[in-house]
């Protein structure tokens, strides 16, 4: 085994320890997205043109994106807790890859999302969700959506390494509530001002909704959209690895220059 495959696995292991000992923060964050179904699904959905039933089919994979995207705050956060306590250092000095503790960190973050997923789809298809695709497909979109959450974890890292504090890290995660409201996930776009449809479509949330909407067949690829939208495979993959290429190595960089 590899030197970073090896100290990688030890790094998991840790991560994992630490989010069992943690319990209340996992249950937040695993609740929420299922509160929000809920609420959303039949506050929301009796407001729009939409019936309540085909609504909450509509927010399902919306809600799935918008809580993949919660990467970039629960990765930051750990990594300022880790950075601030001194635990950061202290793992510096041990004899392991400088590329391993980051890359512990995010393929945990990666497993505790998977395992979550798992009991909001279960609450989607008790509110009338379905999946009208394939399994194929299904088992492609799910690929997907844990593909980006793992590219937004590593661009938490890198921005939680950056910050001066804990409370920082807080604050700059708490903000990223705003991306999937200026998306497609909660409401359809069409009906948007110009400039705020474009900025809407062009964000990554938007490419990614459309596609998991496209591949579990709870919705057309809408037309007319940008690019991202109207390829929303395509264009998910590609924010994926625009995300990946500039914050995985910036954040292994970081981690291993330490606070300036």
């Amino acid at each position: 085994m590899s030197t970073l495959a090896y100290d990688g696995t030890a790094m998991l292991g840790r991560q994992l320890l630490r989010v069992r000992n943690n319990p209340a923060l996992v249950i937040l964050t695993q609740t929420m997205p299922i509160s929000m179904l809920l609420f959303f699904g039949y506050v929301f959905g009796s407001a729009l043109a939409m019936p309540g039933a085909e609504y909450r089919a509509f927010l399902v994979p919306g809600l799935l994106v918008a809580t993949a995207a919660n990467g970039i705050m629960t990765g930051m956060f750990q990594a300022a807790q880790d950075v601030h306590r001194g635990v950061t250092d202290r793992l510096r000095t041990l004899p392991v890859s400088r590329a391993a503790v980051p890359l512990g960190q995010a393929v945990a973050d990666l497993v505790v999302a998977a395992v979550g997923t798992v009991p909001f789809l279960l609450v989607g298809l008790a509110v009338g969700w379905r999946i009208e695709g394939s399994a194929l497909a299904a088992v492609a979109a799910v690929g997907l959506l844990l593909l980006f959450r793992f590219a937004c974890t590593w661009a938490g890292i890198f921005l939680g390494v950056l910050t001066r504090s804990e409370e920082a890290a807080g604050q700059l995660g708490s903000a990223t509530f705003m991306l999937p409201l200026l998306s497609n996930a909660y409401i359809p776009t069409g009906n948007l001002p110009g400039w705020l449809r474009a900025i809407a479509e062009w964000n990554p949330i938007s490419a990614l909704t459309t596609a998991l909407r496209d591949l579990f067949g709870n919705a057309p690829v809408p037309e007319g959209a940008a690019w991202p939208v109207t390829h929303p495979v395509a264009g998910s993959l590609a924010w994926c690895a625009v995300l990946l290429g500039v914050f995985l190595p910036l954040g292994v960089r970081r981690y291993a220059r330490g606070q300036d």
